[in-house]
């Protein structure tokens, strides 16, 4: 069975995150910058960063307390009853099996929970995770291109999900 829980085992989720960011973005960016984003976002301390500075929750899917995913969610986003997800990996060979769907719907009951009544998330406009936000809700709101320094942009459809 999978579980959803909290966690500040930002170990694991950078672990989770080095699993899943080739397979997920080697088709769409440089090796470049994968390595550049990937030590900007996933570095210890900028996990405790989004953690206790900007206020992101990190919950872990788990089945049998082996982790195979994680997300990142924040509250309220933009003084907007809105929760903004930042971050959902699957690891590659558990895809298609509903764990990114259950990590939705644990960050769907929070947000409610929360008086937020929209999810927010943006994601890369060549990723084909795109397909799967379109069939379980989210509608493509606009696009936005991100200098993340370095010359880099992420370049993004922006999607939301009345709840």
């Amino acid at each position: 069975m999978i579980t959803i829980t909290k966690t500040t085992d930002y170990n694991t989720v950078r672990k989770i995150a080095e699993q899943t960011w080739p397979k997920t973005y080697g088709h769409i960016l440089s090796p470049e910058q994968i390595d550049y984003m990937f030590d900007m976002m996933y570095n210890i301390n900028a996990l405790k960063e989004q953690a206790d500075l900007k206020g992101h929750h990190f919950i872990l899917a788990e089945e049998e307390g082996i982790p195979l995913g994680f997300a990142s969610y924040e509250f309220n986003y933009g003084g907007e009853p809105k929760t903004k997800i930042h971050k959902i990996y699957i690891l590659p060979e558990t895809q298609g099996k509903g764990i990114g769907k259950k990590q939705l719907d644990y960050i769907a009951e929070e947000a409610a929970k929360n008086k937020n009544t929209i999810l927010s998330l943006n994601v890369n406009r060549y990723n084909t995770a795109y397909e799967f936000y379109i069939k379980i809700g989210f509608e493509k709101k606009g696009e936005e291109d991100i200098n993340i320094g370095n010359g880099y942009l992420m370049e993004d459809y922006i999607m939301e999900k009345q709840l």
